[in-house]
């Protein structure tokens, strides 16, 4: 593939745009995270209170991925992720000139951000629908690079915090959250096609396929892993290590951008091992990972273990959605809203079990240890799943699976 095959074939424009606010809109996402530390002490919350703060917007985009992609077919992506920008650049404005006052407003806060996680389910089907199909695979990965995002809040966030104050935060990021929304609105077209409008009960039937349930619980997992790690780097380092947050932001990014970058690595192994042989793999190591740095005390040690788990579970991501297209090649758009979701409760589980671990017990052991034991369980997973899937529908696949 040629670049000039993208700027001949479709709207390289859209594909621009789309890459951008889907970029945007991760990093709003999780932005409590890296904020977590400063706003704990300037609120005096809990550890347990912290942990639900960084976790809520994840669930919050969960169940909106759903809800934006019904939205997509009924009043077009464009529309759809104008508005989602709108509400999430008006959480953005209250923050920074009223404050977040208490926990409840922060609580309030992480629900708004979650529109910026549910992009997941605008900006990848308006920037897929211009192409061909010979041309998905690419599509797909430079929209979907925008998961990037996640690290330039860990890089930034921290350091305007401590230069000006967390509100400040909201404040200036409302200067990049205008210049994507008018690039996006001026520049981003609808695609020439006539989508299936989706309904609710398009997704109620999915979830009677028992392979819908499995690759949920597979993206609960890798996807889940990851978000839920990125969102709690931050708290983690501050609390076992005693970083400034500066400091802590900056091995959130390290370990964040191993995640994001080796996605599309990920779908590249799993297309020449094929998708399940690959998840064994994947799982395999981030389980091992997250058991290692439950009992380890050495941040370096550590820090590398968390690059290692979080670069496992980006490249397991890549390789669920490897697998995907070949199962539910009909159903795609419903069955990437109901993966995204499931993706979204696993980061929240994550996320949540992290902090209650560390205030109820005093250590992060058994919220690693229990998401360690879900890699295992997907392994376990896997091995139920595999003969049937390769004899059935695996044997009429145009990929290895």
């Amino acid at each position: 593939m040629k670049i000039s095959d993208l700027k001949n074939s479709g709207h390289w424009p859209t594909l621009l745009t789309a890459f951008l606010y889907f970029d945007f809109s991760f990093m709003v996402w999780t932005l409590l995270g890296p904020l977590a530390v400063q706003i704990g002490e300037t609120l005096h919350l809990s550890t347990q209170q912290k942990g639900l703060m960084v976790a809520l917007p994840i669930l919050s985009g969960a169940v909106l991925r759903i809800m934006l992609g019904l939205a997509v077919d009924r009043f077009g992506a464009k529309n759809t992720g104008v508005a989602a920008q709108l509400v999430v650049i008006g959480g953005l404005l209250f923050a920074g000139l009223v404050g977040l006052k208490n926990y409840d407003a922060t609580l309030l806060m992480g629900l708004v951000l979650g529109f910026g996680g549910a992009s997941f389910a605008v900006a990848l089907p308006q920037a897929g629908r211009w192409y061909p199909p010979h041309l998905q695979g690419v599509v797909m990965g430079l929209a979907g690079a925008g998961n990037i995002g996640t690290v330039l809040d860990a890089l930034f966030a921290p350091r305007v915090a401590a230069a000006l104050g967390w509100r400040a935060v909201f404040g200036l990021a409302l200067i990049p959250a205008v210049l994507v929304l008018l690039a996006y609105a001026f520049f981003s077209k609808e695609a020439p096609v006539t989508a299936k409008q989706k309904r609710l009960s398009d997704y109620w039937a999915l979830l009677k396929d028992r392979d819908a349930h499995w690759f949920c619980f597979y993206y609960t997992i890798s996807f889940g892993g990851f978000v839920g790690l990125a969102s709690s780097y931050v708290l983690y380092f501050k609390s076992e290590f005693g970083l400034a947050p500066v400091q802590a932001g900056d091995l959130a990014a390290l370990c964040t951008a191993a995640g994001a970058l080796l996605r599309p690595v990920g779908g590249s192994i799993a297309d020449r091992t094929g998708g399940i042989r690959a998840l064994y793999r994947f799982y395999t190591v981030a389980g091992l990972a997250l058991m290692a740095i439950a009992i380890g005390h050495s941040l370096v040690l550590n820090t590398a273990l968390l690059v290692i788990a979080s670069g496992a579970l980006g490249m397991a991501n890549g390789s669920v959605f490897q697998l995907l297209p070949q199962r539910f090649a009909k159903e795609l758009g419903v069955m990437t809203g109901l993966v995204g979701a499931g993706g979204g409760l696993g980061g929240f589980y994550l996320a949540s079990s992290l902090g209650y671990s560390k205030g109820l017990t005093g250590s992060y052991l058994a919220g690693f240890m229990s998401f360690s034991s879900l890699c295992f369980f997907a392994i376990i997973g896997l091995g139920l799943v595999k003969t049937r899937w390769r004899t059935t529908w695996g044997a009429l696949a145009a990929a290895r699976i």
